[in-house]
């Protein structure tokens, strides 16, 4: 029985090894420090929104009518999907008036309804992709036949976004907005005590990872 011998037969192995080390090496590189200012701000007396037990609550204030807050749907989905166990995630539509308007109440009408989760990205989708909702001057009449695609009663939409219920969460929202000094969107808060700034879509998921582990792990501003 012919041997070959072993640093050759370990050959193809050891160069696969080599050659995955630079990327091993990326992965353990630390992130840059956060500055203060630049990557956020401290909210002076912010609270969370919502606080949960055990997690860091990440508001993201969004608009449906905006086109960046769609083009950072899928991803900050995907990063709140994959941070679960430790991120309590908030959506919170931003009540700005104007075009806003009408689409903030429809999310809250839906959230009373329990169909805001599974058509949020529907919604995104009607607004900026195939274009079957107006962007703007919509109206209760136009916008309830989407959430009829959810089981929702058309009358029992119109009278929801119009009632008691969407008129507090409204209010609730536009509180603690004004609070946390947000003026865009979309924007993460970070336990009511940081808003996120960064410079692009994948900055501030990174700087919003550190600030999860600065509150997760209890450190200091």
């Amino acid at each position: 029985m012919t041997r070959r011998p072993l640093l050759r037969s370990l050959l193809p192995s050891l160069l696969v090894f080599v050659a995955l080390l630079p990327f091993a090496a990326a992965a353990a590189t630390p992130q840059p420090a956060l500055v203060e200012g630049t990557d956020y701000e401290v909210i002076e007396g912010g609270t969370p929104f919502a606080p949960v037990k055990g997690k860091v609550e990440v508001v993201e204030v969004f608009g449906y009518t905006c086109p960046h807050c769609a083009h950072f749907q899928p991803t900050v989905s995907a990063w709140a999907k994959k941070n679960a166990k430790v991120v309590n995630f908030i959506p919170m539509a931003a009540p700005f008036g104007g075009s806003w308007q009408p689409y903030a109440q429809a999310y809250y009408a839906a959230q009373v309804l329990g169909v805001a989760e599974k058509s949020h990205d529907a919604m995104f989708l009607a607004l900026h992709t195939d274009g079957s909702l107006p962007l703007r001057n919509a109206t209760p009449g136009e916008i309830a036949p989407f959430y009829a695609r959810y089981g929702v009663d058309q009358a029992k939409f119109l009278a929801t976004y119009d009632g008691p219920d969407v008129a507090a969460r409204i209010a609730k929202a536009e509180q603690f907005i004004k609070r946390s000094g947000v003026e865009g969107t979309p924007t993460l808060v970070i336990n009511g005590r940081y808003r996120v700034i960064g410079h692009d879509f994948t900055d501030v998921l990174r700087i919003a990872d550190q600030l999860v582990a600065r509150e997760r792990d209890g450190k200091t501003r």
